[in-house]
């Protein structure tokens, strides 16, 4: 089989939500400072993120032969002005791009699952490795988000 856990992958949208459900307006758009990200830039930058790794695994599955991009999640975050949008709109985005792709998970073959392509680093990294990064990486933000909450409660 694939080796990917798509159930902790689907299952970072019902995380995010839990570690966010108590917070309010200005516990979602507080930043310790001007640099810093507030937990709804959290969850854009993982909505963007998921955009990204959502056009990856495609471009792999399709044979490409060019460099996977990459993005400037600063600039993203900053040039959309994320931390004007509402959590509820960035969470829905979130879990149907999670749901899109189960599906298409769903559909893959162990053959598809190693299919694999070099990222803007210069490594070659497999569909399977871009989803369980994803996923790792989703962890390392929730995590981010019970920083800021601590520095807000402080």
């Amino acid at each position: 089989m694939s080796q990917v856990d798509i159930q902790a992958y689907l299952d970072t949208r019902r995380q995010l939500a839990q570690a966010t459900e108590e917070l309010n307006k200005e516990q979602l758009t507080w930043k310790a400072d001007p640099e810093s990200w507030s937990v709804t830039e959290v969850l854009a930058h993982l909505a963007d993120h998921n955009i990204v790794v959502s056009f990856r695994i495609r471009d792999i599955l399709a044979g490409t032969t060019v460099k996977l991009p990459a993005f400037d999640q600063d600039a993203w975050v900053s040039g959309q002005k994320a931390n004007e949008g509402e959590k509820a709109d960035i969470l829905a985005l979130f879990g149907h791009l999670l749901e899109y792709n189960g599906h298409l998970f769903q559909r893959l073959s162990d053959e598809d699952w190693v299919k694999a392509a070099v990222n803007a680093k210069g490594e070659t990294v497999r569909v399977a490795d871009v989803v369980n990064g994803f996923t790792k990486h989703v962890h390392n933000h929730l995590g981010q988000i019970e920083r800021i909450k601590q520095a807000y409660d402080a």
